[in-house]
């Protein structure tokens, strides 16, 4: 049975105005980036190379966010959540003011390594301080704030299309996109909450317990000596892996549906709805996924949600035809939609650890699924076939309906 709701009262005046500012921030990080990837074909053809080298050039930024990932709780504690990620989006958004200017491919990856790092570092800081608006709700809100970050994807995507449509010089292009969004974030942080990085942290109304009522990890003490004892460890070990099996769906999504549905015979036009079918399911699935979840627990829905997947594609699998693939691809985007917000939010509970430390690894577990998930699927579509390869996605959800008893089942009243 779904936990008791339990009565709520209204949002202070403060913490509406917080979600705003950090929903805008949420915003404008998934627009940033989204509107250089249009872009990518013109980048490409001014280098004068080939897309082994220009994929090579791309992996920079994933090297940049994994290697810098690990720093964001330190800065986090440094600066406060609200600084890194206000500030650190401006000057995401100067640093891609260099991609116009770069003379070859190994300076265009540098710059890429620099983007991901920052990017790598907002991320966590913005997603602590949706964390702690949330503490102050009572109820979960995480979702809603991944789904506007795909908003905002969108929007920069569409940006970036639009300047290439209209011819418009890349230097341009983003000077008016870092000026845009650079003031966005400078406004945000007006209005982000105040204070030390645990002043809504509570305890209460927590249930960290597994789905048979047994403890999922004992309570560590916050100011013991060991932060990282037996249990801590294993359950942000369950954790990263919850989230990299969020990365390995959501890479399949994007990376492999047009190639499957091309082996399906599908045209060009066709191919391209697996991404976008995933995508807007996976979006509807975050903007509506607080009620869920603050109804069944965050435990209940990603069992649910794992099997919805691993059912889908399944099918869709063992049943190959477009509509069906299509199909596939939606419920795993529904199905997987809340599942990194939750690992998320259940690794900056834990107790016994420093303010953002829980985050930060998990958010680095994430980001190396990402790095490793097109490697796996590729290799074994090499090896056997591409439709075995996205057998992933059913495996990644299996493994998230017997992780799931580490999550948090409700959120603190």
């Amino acid at each position: 049975m779904p936990p008791a709701a339990t009565p709520l009262t209204a949002p202070t005046r403060q913490a509406r105005r917080a979600r705003a500012a950090v929903a805008a921030l949420f915003l404008t990080n998934g627009a940033v980036f989204f509107n250089v990837v249009p872009r990518y074909p013109q980048i490409k053809a001014d280098l004068g190379v080939s897309n082994a080298v220009f994929g090579t050039a791309l992996a920079g930024y994933s090297i940049g966010a994994l290697l810098a990932g690990l720093l964001a709780g330190a800065a986090i504690r440094r600066f406060r959540s609200a600084r890194v990620a206000a500030f650190g989006i401006v000057v995401t958004t100067v640093a891609t003011l260099a991609i116009p200017f770069v003379p070859n491919w190994v300076v265009f990856g540098a710059a890429l390594f620099v983007v991901g790092a920052l990017d790598a570092v907002v991320d966590v800081a913005q997603n602590a301080h949706g964390l702690r608006v949330q503490r102050l709700y009572g109820r979960s809100i995480v979702n809603s704030l991944h789904g506007v970050w795909s908003i905002g994807a969108v929007l920069g995507g569409l940006m970036g299309s639009a300047a290439a449509g209209l011819s418009i010089p890349l230097t341009l292009h983003l000077s008016i996109s870092a000026l845009l969004f650079a003031t966005v974030a400078v406004l945000a942080y007006r209005f982000l909450l105040p204070g030390p990085e645990d002043a809504e942290r509570s305890t209460e109304g927590q249930d960290f317990t597994g789905g048979d009522g047994r403890p999922a990890a004992p309570p560590i003490r916050r100011e013991g000596r060991r932060p990282f004892s037996g249990p801590a460890v294993r359950m942000l070990a369950a954790l990263g892996v919850l989230a990299a099996c969020g990365a390995l769906v959501e890479d399949a999504g994007a990376s492999w549906g047009a190639l499957y549905l091309s082996g399906l015979n599908a045209d060009a036009a066709t191919a391209g709805l697996a991404v976008v079918a995933f995508q807007t399911a996976m979006t509807v699935g975050r903007l509506t996924g607080d009620r869920v979840v603050n109804r069944f627990g965050q435990r209940t829905v990603a069992r649910a949600g794992g099997a919805l997947a691993a059912v889908g594609m399944g099918t869709a699998l063992a049943m190959p035809s477009i509509a069906a693939t299509l199909v596939g691809f939606a419920l795993a985007g529904l199905g997987f939609a809340t599942l990194v917000p939750a690992a998320m939010h259940t690794a900056d509970e834990l107790p016994g650890l420093p303010s953002g430390t829980g985050l930060t690894i998990v958010s680095w577990l994430l980001r190396g699924g990402f790095l490793l998930s097109p490697l796996l699927v590729g290799l074994v579509a090499d090896l056997v076939s591409l439709r075995v390869g996205l057998l992933s996605v059913v495996v990644a959800g299996i493994i998230t309906i017997v992780l799931a008893r580490v999550l948090v089942n409700r959120t603190p009243a």
